[in-house]
């Protein structure tokens, strides 16, 4: 696929964002931070948070809403920003994270139906900044609160923002999304994180199992299929683990443990789990490619470069067959989802891509540090 010919729409961005875009119909759902002015002497800018709906067909803006108006109150890295976390939507509502700020639910029309701006101010690690993204979850909606101050797991009425349960977490910084998957009925809710991977009844918030072996500050979000939920990290360290969700309390060294990696595991990316059984993962941030089965762990090819693809923060996704790489350079690369590295095309963007790809029917929605593309062969 040449990308410069298959462009459907193309449309700039104002501010800067890494959530990835959603879509919902005929809509297309971003967050943004859009500096107001001038920065003051050593300090930050006031900004605008806010979600952008843009037409599915021509990338037209239908609505945009500022959610809030504030100065961040700590730096970030260099290549974060300050609206970092993907929104989510059910069809009916839209909800916009903006970590400190608040989290905020719209109509798809853009009405505001309700807003939490009580959780307080985050302290991240080594002032890196925020990101992680709400999950939904039936009539709840999941929002991770991990920092250098106190953590905890929140499960909000996505009708009305309010709390559900609250769970503490003894757990420094984490950039993941809390994942839900099912047990026998009984639905979970998974996260990484620093001192455990760890999991928790959906209902109640109970914590339910932990396993020890995550390196320092996870990013990569847990993914699960066939009954076994995988959690994986990178950074100062490496650690892949097979988990079956039917375990209690501590279930390290027991055989809820199916299998465990220590080399070559993803740091900003989350691992991609197909349909076809394989897990693939990128080692660290350096964009080197693994493949393992996923049912027992056994390598297809381990830590393979992968021309265009040098540094990553956008996670691989599945979608016709293929496998589709982000780098942070600007280039889209496609392989083969097979037991060995075919490359089918390097499609060059021409600019910063950290947000993760949404493939929706033939079309390819892309986010980059300028603009929304929506990429389609579809004549």
């Amino acid at each position: 696929m040449d990308v410069h010919e298959n462009i459907k729409w193309k449309v700039a961005v104002p501010g800067k964002g890494a959530g990835s875009p959603i879509i919902w119909g005929n809509r297309v759902f971003i967050t943004t931070a859009v500096p107001e002015g001038a920065s003051g002497k050593g300090g930050l800018a006031t900004l605008q948070f806010k979600l952008l709906c843009y037409d599915r067909n021509d990338g037209k803006l239908i609505w945009e809403q500022t959610a809030t108006k504030a100065k961040p109150h700590q730096e970030t890295h260099a290549t974060n920003g300050f609206a970092s976390a993907s929104p989510c939507t059910d069809g009916e509502r839209v909800y916009a994270h903006f970590g400190s700020r608040g989290l905020f639910c719209y109509t798809l029309d853009g009405k505001l139906v309700w807003k939490r701006d009580d959780f307080g101010k985050m302290d991240t690690l080594n002032r890196f900044g925020e990101g992680s993204s709400p999950t939904l979850a039936g009539n709840k909606i999941l929002v991770p609160w991990d920092h250098q101050g106190p953590s905890a797991l929140y499960a909000l009425d996505k009708l009305t923002g309010k709390t559900i349960w609250k769970e503490v977490r003894e757990e420094p910084t984490c950039w993941a999304t809390p994942l839900v998957v099912d047990n026998g009925g009984q639905k979970q809710v998974v996260m990484n994180g620093q001192n455990f991977a760890r999991s928790y009844d959906l209902e109640t918030g109970k914590e339910l199992w932990r396993c020890s072996g995550q390196t320092k500050r996870p990013v990569a979000s847990a993914v699960a299929a066939n009954g076994i939920v995988y959690v994986a990290s990178g950074f100062q360290g490496a650690f892949i683990g097979a988990f079956l969700p039917s375990g209690k309390g501590d279930i390290k060294g027991t055989n809820q443990v199916v299998w465990t990696i220590d080399h070559d595991a993803p740091d900003i990316a989350s691992p991609l789990l197909t349909t076809t059984g394989r897990l693939y993962f990128h080692k660290g941030k350096s964009g080197q490619l693994s493949c393992v089965d996923a049912a027992t762990g056994k390598p297809h090819y381990v830590a393979k470069r992968v021309e265009g693809v040098d540094s990553t923060y956008g996670s691989p996704i599945e979608a016709g067959g293929h496998v589709y790489l982000t780098g942070r350079s600007g280039n889209i690369v496609v392989i083969k989802d097979s037991d060995e590295l075919t490359v089918v095309s390097n499609n060059p963007m021409d600019e910063i891509l950290d947000a993760t790809p949404a493939p929706v029917d033939s079309e390819l929605f892309v986010r980059g540090d300028q603009h929304l593309f929506c990429i389609s062969n579809k004549k």
